[in-house]
């Protein structure tokens, strides 16, 4: 029992002094992160302009690859896969809470294979509508589909994304029903939207935005926990009567679930470092990013809620999954 007891101590002492040793030699090499959405979305944009911060932090290229495809499960699977080394990073949206609920196949655990490193931000998402439509709040948009039920439509990014599912909380908050009308991307919802085809779409803030500042949108309410630093004047969901109603989308960084604590830390801290940079501040205001701080250790129960959460939400609207 001695001898067990000595072998035991002997490799915590191994493995604690090879953490230690990797932490002090970390990052040796160029790191690869991985963004499981096509470039030139907002869950592209966000990651490399930290990306480009952290980069210059570390000492190291941060090479950006692009692995869309199967809704963000991809390149989500392929990093659960990696080697846990800490030269491997996924940065990914909040489809990573949604994605068990739709496809019990994933082939990989949201929760147990990876770690949480830091939410880089939180993007609100705006209810906009055509000036065509009429509507000067969002009383008024709800007042006018529960006096026509069924007749009012809303665009999304597609079946299953943080647009459609935020959409339809507001919608089970605010008592109304509207037909889903489900488009490949925020560029196809948008150009509905304008065109007044579409009655509303519950879009991201910096997909929004430039429409909002030409007078072609109208917003009428925001559906996070505060106004959104871009359109300070648009009251949220609660402030305008709408309990329940809030839909968080953020992006953030992960690390395979074996990636040595030292290095977990390292990273969040260099992070967090990159995000208070005045420079990364400035280009994520211009785009409607909103500061989202958490720990390795919170973030990971923010994930675990929202897993819940989400399952809950699509077993209520009767959601199919794959």
């Amino acid at each position: 029992m001695r001898l067990i007891r000595s072998i035991a101590a002997l490799a915590l002492g191994l493995t604690a002094s090879t953490s230690s040793a990797m932490a002090e030699s970390w990052p040796a090499k160029p790191l690869r992160a991985i963004i499981p959405f096509a470039a030139g979305s907002i869950t592209d944009i966000v990651p490399r302009i930290v990306l480009e911060r952290l980069s210059v932090q570390l000492g190291q290229p941060v090479v950006v690859e692009n692995r869309s495809g199967g809704a963000q499960t991809i390149g989500a699977n392929a990093v659960a896969k990696a080697e846990p080394d800490g030269y491997t990073l996924l940065l990914n949206s909040s489809a990573h809470v949604i994605a068990p609920s739709l496809n019990p196949n994933l082939g990989y655990d949201p929760v147990k294979d990876f770690a949480s490193i830091i939410p880089l931000g939180v993007v609100p998402s705006v209810l906009v509508t055509s000036p065509t439509k009429g509507f000067k709040t969002v009383s008024d948009l709800v007042a006018a589909a529960k006096a026509r039920p069924g007749s009012m439509n809303f665009a999304s990014a597609g079946v299953g994304t943080a647009t459609h599912l935020g959409a339809m909380r507001f919608q089970a908050s605010a008592g109304i029903e509207a037909v889903h009308i489900p488009f490949k991307g925020g560029t196809e919802s948008i150009t509905e939207t304008l065109s007044g085809r579409v009655d509303f779409f519950l879009a991201p803030v910096g997909v929004a935005l430039p429409h909002v500042k030409a007078g072609t949108l109208v917003p009428l309410v925001v559906n996070s926990a505060k106004r959104s630093s871009a359109l300070p004047d648009v009251p949220t969901t609660a402030e305008a009567g709408f309990r329940n109603a809030e839909y968080p989308f953020w992006i953030g960084m992960f690390v395979p679930a074996k990636t040595p604590r030292s290095v977990v830390e390292t990273l969040h801290r260099e992070t967090l470092k990159a995000l208070q940079d005045p420079k990364v501040r400035e280009k994520f205001a211009e785009i409607g990013v909103d500061a989202m701080i958490a720990t390795p250790e919170e973030f990971d129960a923010q994930v675990r809620q929202e897993i819940t959460a989400n399952a809950e939400l699509i077993k209520a609207i009767g959601l199919k999954t794959q």
